[in-house]
């Protein structure tokens, strides 16, 4: 029998099954939902083992568990190792979904649960195409073994620990995640980079206490004056963050790059105008996409201080407060820039107000060579069942543990997803398009055979 009559012979029944792991509400981020979260973990271990899969084993953690589990039989080929997350974020604003977020249903060729493309749909894929595989042909044309942890909406925390504590046990020669999207329907896409993160809280203090501004007002600093011109401080005139030493480790863009970035067809003037804008804004000297792909950014997420009421208030606050992330790419140190904007916040505070500066999270960004051989065998796999080969793109958002899976395991990874950028993910009504189940399942099985 076809891979294609396989899948579709099996179709309704992996989605009823999909359907049930969906029902539960494994939300890393609320205590109130651990035994859910271990509930997940161990409807994953009770599917790996139907799927024919091997040494499965439930990791404790400092938090929630880590799900390992292999298929070792193919000894002189590849060792791939396959990672993926069972929690899932936060449901809020409840009245915006339109059926209840854990009662998954299927409309319009698309089914609607939280977690259905972020991450369980795509992890689901991967079992599936295993399962199918084995049952084909007795056996697997490569060893697998894989690693789905159940923290990675908080963070990953506690998986670095595991990934070092376990070198040897996941010793692969490539890791293969789905969690990413396409470029558009029909438009697969390999991601070859994630941005990296840092965060920061500024407050500035001026007076005790607020002060009346007909008493003292041109007398005196005021906290929200001396927080806007130190932000303003920040980027220069040309979109260019303004920090001495923030560009160091940002590589330049190759012609090749710039080549791959230009073949996706972005158009600046619909991003423009379905954001209703009257102009984008960066970097000068780039596009859009590689602005938001392949460059830093130093951006503001929130300013507040002062008087916020109804009506006004003659105040001169003596407190003012923002919170900055960095996105970062290259070999750009997190704890460097962190400590090199706090370095320009101190040195360019105005006179008679004081500075603070609490540094936050930091994740060092993730890259790998498109001309990576096992990179453009995902790239002919998605070709075979898509009928275009894959493009390859830089991702502006981050996953801090791709890094670390790249450098401890000292492995490549080929981030192969199938989720699109409109489904919702992280929000109301999240769905996964039904289009790229199948043609995910057969894109996988047709990269396991082949790499």
């Amino acid at each position: 029998m076809s891979y294609e009559a396989y899948f579709q012979t099996e179709r309704e029944a992996q989605l009823a099954e999909l359907k049930e792991w969906l029902t539960i509400p494994s939300i890393s981020a609320l205590s109130t939902h651990k035994d859910d979260v271990l509930s997940a973990a161990h409807w994953l271990l009770d599917t790996l083992k139907r799927a024919g899969l091997e040494n499965l084993e439930l990791h404790p953690t400092a938090g929630h568990p880590v799900i390992y589990a292999d298929y070792l039989h193919a000894p002189g080929k590849p060792t791939i190792l396959v990672y993926g997350h069972y929690d899932v974020q936060p449901v809020d604003p409840l009245n915006l979904w339109t059926t209840p977020p854990f009662e998954p249903e299927i409309r319009d060729g698309k089914l609607y649960a939280r977690g259905a493309t972020d991450d369980k749909g795509q992890v689901f894929m991967h079992i599936k195409a295993i399962e199918a595989i084995l049952k084909q042909e007795g056996t697997l044309p490569v060893n697998i073994k894989l690693c789905i942890e159940g923290e990675e909406e908080i963070g990953s925390v506690n998986l670095p620990p595991f990934l070092e504590a376990s070198k040897d046990k996941l010793a692969a020669d490539a890791v293969l995640v789905s969690d990413t999207s396409l470029l558009e329907r029909g438009r697969p896409a390999i991601c070859t980079g994630l941005r990296g993160l840092c965060s920061l809280e500024v407050t500035v203090n001026t007076a005790l206490t607020d002060l009346h501004s007909g008493s003292y007002g041109g007398g005196v600093p005021n906290a929200l004056h001396a927080l806007v011109s130190l932000l303003s401080s920040l980027h220069d005139d040309k979109g260019r963050v303004a920090v001495e030493g923030f560009y160091e480790g940002v590589p330049e863009l190759s012609p090749l790059l710039r080549e791959e970035f230009a073949k996706q067809g972005v158009d600046e003037d619909k991003i423009r105008a379905s954001l209703g804008l009257e102009q984008l804004y960066g970097e000068e000297g780039f596009s859009f996409v590689e602005r938001v792909g392949a460059r830093p950014t130093l951006e503001l997420n929130g300013i507040y201080g002062g008087f916020q009421g109804e009506g006004s208030k003659t105040v001169i606050p003596k407190e003012a407060h923002t919170k900055i992330t960095c996105r970062l790419v290259g070999n750009q140190d997190p704890q460097h820039i962190l400590d090199a904007v706090e370095a320009h916040l101190i040195a360019n505070i105005q006179a008679g107000a004081k500075v603070q500066v609490k540094q936050m999270e930091k994740a060092r960004a993730f890259n790998i060579d498109p001309s990576h051989s096992i990179l453009q065998t995902a790239a002919d796999a998605y070709g075979k069942v898509y009928g275009t080969r894959a493009l390859f793109t830089k991702d502006g958002g981050s996953i801090p543990i791709m890094e670390s899976f790249s450098r401890i395991l000292k492995a490549p990874v080929v981030l192969m997803g199938f989720g699109l950028d409109d489904e919702n993910l992280h929000a109301p009504d999240e769905h996964f398009n039904l289009e790229n189940f199948d043609k995910g399942l057969l894109t996988i099985v047709e990269f396991l055979k082949t790499v």
